[in-house]
């Protein structure tokens, strides 16, 4: 996928989750994770999520997944979940093979849309392991401020992963609608 291409976008149904399943896995954990830049191999094993914690997310009020397919086939999905007056955006999974063409920043625009637009949010937020700096900097550079406000990592959760280190912890990052042009 170049630059150029657009994604078509769309919400998940009960008859994606192993589809997104799939994805999230490759993106973020074990050897396929590793091709790509997003990956928490390092950070943590075992899964990042699983086929009933995805259908929860989908069946669960006020939240989608949003699917980026490119040539009929799923390259990208997010989270994103109303919460009071922000949007809450997590699960961003880009296939490791696109990662870098720039499928990801269209994705997070398609997620902030949707928050802004149709759910009325005035900001979005996330949250993001503290030892990701890579990761929290492309935030930033998308208009993302970290707040100083952190979140403990779930240890002993293994849904979350089995963490390889004990200092894990996440750190909310915001953006203010009102305050960043969309």
């Amino acid at each position: 996928m170049t630059e150029q291409t657009s994604p078509v976008f769309r919400l998940a149904s009960s008859a994606d989750v192993d589809t997104i399943v799939a994805l999230v896995e490759s993106a973020y954990r074990g050897e396929s994770g590793l091709r790509g830049w997003t990956t928490e191999s390092h950070l943590l094993d075992g899964r990042r999520t699983d086929a009933a914690d995805v259908a929860a997310l989908i069946g669960r009020p006020d939240s989608r997944i949003l699917l980026a397919e490119c040539d009929g086939r799923t390259k990208a999905s997010c989270h994103i979940e109303r919460q009071g007056d922000a949007g809450y955006f997590g699960m961003f999974a880009v296939d490791p093979s696109g990662q870098g063409s720039g499928l990801g920043k269209q994705v997070l625009a398609e997620a902030e849309r949707i928050a802004r637009e149709e759910w009325r949010c005035r900001a979005m937020r996330m949250t993001v392991i503290v030892q990701r700096e890579e990761l929290i900097a492309w935030y930033g550079r998308r208009g993302y401020r970290r707040t100083g406000e952190y979140q403990p990592f779930p240890y002993g959760d293994e849904r979350f992963g089995i963490p390889r280190r004990d200092d894990l912890r996440f750190e909310v990052l915001r953006k203010d609608f009102d305050e960043v042009a969309a």
